[in-house]
Order: C-alpha cells, then structure tokens, then sequence
C-alpha cells in the first residue's frame, strides 16, 4: 500500500511552471475586517468625539480606545445552539462635567456597546446559527469625473464636470452651447457657476477673471465672460443670498444663514466627506497636492475643478471613462459595517443630547448617558436583511469560495437592477486580470455580478490591482535601445509565446545580441485572467471527444 508523503508539501507535474504563487483567497474578506476591527471603529469615534450637550456648556462626552473581549460560544456551539458568534465590545469613556457642585469633574468608565458579529477564520459570519457571507460591492469611486456629449445645434463637444463625495452634496458643472458655465449643487437647480467663486470670497470680476485667464484663453469661446454675463450677483453676500435662494427656495434668504448653508455643505466634516481615496482621486486628476487628511473642499479644490473644465473645453485633456475599473472601486465587509455603524452612532448620539439635557449632574455617569440599543440594532439590521448579507452557498467547497469572492454592483449605495444600462453591464478592457470575463449570472443580474480574477487582490483605497509583466516586444526596434540591453542579467526565465515551448533564455543569462534580437520579436502572456472557478470546471459532452471548459 502506497503511504501518503508525510511533509504534506504539493508538488506540481505540470509542463508550464507557476509564475506567481496563488495568494490567500479570502485575504479580502478577512483583511478588510481586521481594519474595521483596528482602524475603522477608531476613525467613527474620531468623528463623533467629542459629544456636548445642546448649550456645548454642561457635559462632554469622549469616546477613548476599546476593545472586543472573548466570544462566550464557540463557533460549532453557536450553529448547534441557533446562536450568533459575537464579541463583547467594551469602550472607554470620559465624562467632563462643567455644570452644579461637581463642575470641573472628569469621570472615566469603561461601557458595554453590545455584541458584535465577529468573522470566522473562513471569512464568514454566523447569525443566529447560519453562516453568511457579505459579498464585497463595486460601486463608483469618489472623485472627480468630466465626462463629454456632443451640442446638437453646434456639433462641437461641451463638457460636464462632476464630484462625487462619500458623503454629502454632489456638485455637478455644465457647459452650455452659449458657452455658460452653470453649477448644481445637490441636484437643485442651475446658478452661474461664477455665483459661487464669488459666494467662496472672490468679490469683484476682475478678481475672477485672473483665476483663469491662463486657461480662459479661447478668443472663440470666452467661458468665464459669457458666465459673468449671465451672473446677476455682484458681491460676496449678493452671491451667498443667491446661492441659498435657489437651493432651499421657501426659507428667508439672510447672509448668515447663506454663509451657515455654504460652510456646512462643503467645509463641514461631518456633513461633507471626499474619504481617503476620494481625496486621493481629486489630487491626481487636478495635480494638487493637499494633504490627504484633509476630506472637506477648499477654495483652491474649487477653482482647479473649473480651470479643468476650461480646458477640457478648450481642447486641452481627454475626458474620464466611467466604466474604467481606475473609476470604480471595492467596498468590503469593514467598510460596509462601518457605514453601518456610522448610522447607529448618529442615532446614539441623539439620545445622549437628549439625556445630558435632563439628566442630575450630582449622579450622571457615561453608562447612564449612553443607550447602545441604536448601535446593535443597526448592526443586527445589515447582518438580518441587507441585500449584501447573503445565506453562505454551501453547495461545495468551490461554491464557497466563490461566494467569498463575489463582486456585486447591486445594494444600498449601487445600482438598481432596472436603472442599470448596457454599458455598466459589459465587460471593460481594464477587467483583465481582475474581474472574470465569464463567471456573472444569466438573467437580470448579468453584468452587474461578478467575482474576482484568480491574482488579483484590493489595494488600500479598494481598487483591483492584477500582476504585470515587462512586454519586452514594446520595446523600440532601433539598435540604439537593443545595444543598452546587451550585457544585463536577465530577471526571469522567459519564452518565446504564451504556450511557453521555446525558452529564449532562463533566470541569470547575461544577454548577446541574438537573445535580444530574439526579444524584441517575442510574444508573452502568463498571468491567467479568469475567476479562480470558472477553469477548474470541466464538462464533457455526450460522446466524450471534446471537452469542454465553461
């Protein structure tokens, strides 16, 4: 009897050799709940410390560092039992009192938030005795985008700019055929887009016009004057007062509460939020360099978007494609929780103003402040019934696996499968090598379904990141490009096509002229781009000769 190899090492008989070892996959899953864990939790107390009461005079309420403690059941006891596997979570907190005998009292306690589901080592999460998945959600990035349409009158290209935010007021500009710029704000209705460089501090129209006049340069197609043409503002608090009578058109209009709309739609952290990556993308497509702590919009983020869109119209740039995988990025598990856990938060924070309000200062404590209600039931609510939260396919191994690894565009925050286009639904040259071309279900979710290529893996700010090679055949034919090769060592093995049967050279070679030459008319494919299931099925047909692979 054959005994099995006791050192339980895989060995590969295989003609072509693996380039790039298979990585863990379900690292997605389970790295994106770790930051939750670690970072995310402390990124939501940040934005809710510290909490006042409703004078800002009497209480303040800090939320320090916390911790989950041990599961009480263990995971096979929490299937048996119809039981969720969760962990306690505690968080410190500080209560300062200003306010009757005890003012200048500071009260450090530790609190008890709940249990919180905690992920398995498989990336899944058991929920009143049954495994979930949380399918990760493609959705468009924050950023800025310009996007082009044609004029019909004209037949020349106008150009439309539009900054999408994590959270908060979209800003859309337009471009019209009488070569106006016109803003909307959150959807409301059109202003000048001059109304709100002049709103942001920029009074007269001299002032605005020196903004741009490098990129304004079209003796054609004056944009910024055609706009100041159409502006019927003609100071700062002209251009305030004009701004909020179009977007909340039944209040009183005054300066201070124009001032007060402006800075909380934009300046405001807790109204406003580009993210990380949404920062991220507006320093690369505009060129600046703002420190990407900095989520809100600033006055220079204004401007540069309108000189961009200047010279879009003006023939500078290309526009974005917004079916580009650059554009689009991965919201996993830890973010999707986060959202979720923001929504409980905010809802806890009402209840703790409400109490500091009538609460006794001689016998308040954090615990009697706090009602963690709001915050489970938020959490129990996405795990329960989100259309991301989805029953494990528990069909094989392999459907396991995929289900961990599926990418869906559909959810809160997505798409709808009735609004969602051709276009967003078919495949995008940039899917190569990170979302497989084949595996997407029939039916109305085509498209909009997916799952992750076999190497492909999600950077820090949720984009799809593939392996490359170095395409040697690029490279330019003249001798003196080929004579800078001769003599280097060479990195790799490399062959001469994809089915990998002549080696031009191996690992160390010190390159000749005839390698080179040989190079520089090579083919090379080596990283596979399907999903990490859809070539491992193979089915055979009625009279067994073909096979074929799905």
């Amino acid at each position: 009897m054959i005994q099995p190899s006791s050192n339980g090492s895989r060995v590969s008989y295989g003609r072509i050799p693996e380039m790039l070892p298979v990585a863990d996959l379900i690292e997605t899953q389970i790295r994106s709940f770790n930051w939750f864990k670690r970072e995310g939790l402390r990124e939501l107390f940040e934005e809710i410390n510290p909490i006042t009461d409703y004078t800002g005079k009497n209480y303040e309420l800090k939320f320090l560092d916390y911790e989950f403690g041990q599961p009480k059941f263990d995971k096979e006891e929490c299937r048996n039992r119809d039981m969720t596997f969760a962990a306690p979570l505690r968080i410190n907190t500080r209560l300062t009192i200003r306010t009757g005998e005890n003012a200048g009292e500071i009260k450090e306690s530790e609190v008890f938030m709940g249990d919180f589901p905690i992920m398995t080592e498989e990336g899944t999460f058991i929920v009143n005795g049954t495994e979930r998945v949380v399918v990760s959600q493609l959705v468009r990035s924050p950023g800025i985008y310009f996007t082009s349409s044609e004029d019909r009158a004209s037949g020349r290209m106008l150009y439309a700019a539009k900054l999408i935010p994590n959270r908060g007021a979209w800003l859309e500009i337009e471009t019209s055929g009488k070569d106006v710029l016109t803003v909307k704000i959150d959807r409301k209705r059109k202003i000048p887009v001059t109304t709100l460089v002049r709103a942001l501090g920029y009074g007269s129209n001299n002032e605005i016009k020196a903004l741009f006049a490098d990129v304004d340069n079209n003796a054609e197609h004056k944009f910024i004057q055609s706009t100041l043409d159409k502006d019927s503002s003609t100071d700062v608090n002209d251009a305030l007062v004009e701004m909020y009578k179009k977007i909340r058109p039944g209040d009183p209009p005054t300066v201070d509460n124009a001032r007060a709309l402006m800075t909380s739609l934009f300046f405001n952290p807790r109204r406003f939020d580009l993210s990380k990556v949404g920062r991220f993308k507006l320093n690369r497509r505009l060129g600046l360099g703002t420190d990407m702590n900095i989520r809100t919009l600033s006055n220079d983020d204004f401007i540069a978007i309108i000189r961009k869109l200047v010279e879009l119209n003006n023939g500078t740039g290309e526009p974005d494609d917004i079916d580009h995988l650059g554009n689009r990025r991965v919201r996993a598990v830890g973010e999707l929780l986060q959202n979720q856990f923001r929504m409980g938060l905010i809802r806890m924070e009402r209840i703790i103003k409400e109490r500091m309000t009538i609460c006794d200062a001689a016998t308040v404590t954090a615990a009697s402040l706090i009602n963690a209600r709001p915050v489970v039931a938020a959490i129990k609510e996405f795990f329960g019934s989100s259309q991301l939260s989805q029953f494990m396919d528990q069909t094989n191994p392999l459907a396991e696996l995929t289900h961990k690894r599926r990418l869906s565009a559909l959810g809160p925050g997505g798409l709808s499968r009735e609004r969602a286009g051709f276009d967003v639904r078919d495949v995008h040259h940039s899917h190569y090598g990170r979302i497989c071309p084949i595996e997407t279900p029939e039916g109305p979710n085509i498209g909009l379904i997916g799952s992750l290529a076999t190497f492909a893996r999600v950077n820090e700010y949720g984009f799809i990141e593939t392996p490359f090679r170095r395409v040697f055949s690029e490279m330019p034919a003249d001798k003196a490009h080929r004579d800078k090769l001769v003599g280097r060592t060479l990195r790799d093995d490399v062959f001469e096509s994809v089915n990998r049967r002549t080696k031009l050279g191996k690992k160390g070679d010190v390159l000749d002229r005839e390698t080179v030459d040989a190079l520089v008319k090579a083919k090379a494919g080596d990283v596979p781009i399907k999903a990490w299931v859809s070539d491992e099925v193979q089915f055979l047909s009625a009279d067994e000769e073909d096979r074929y692979i799905v």
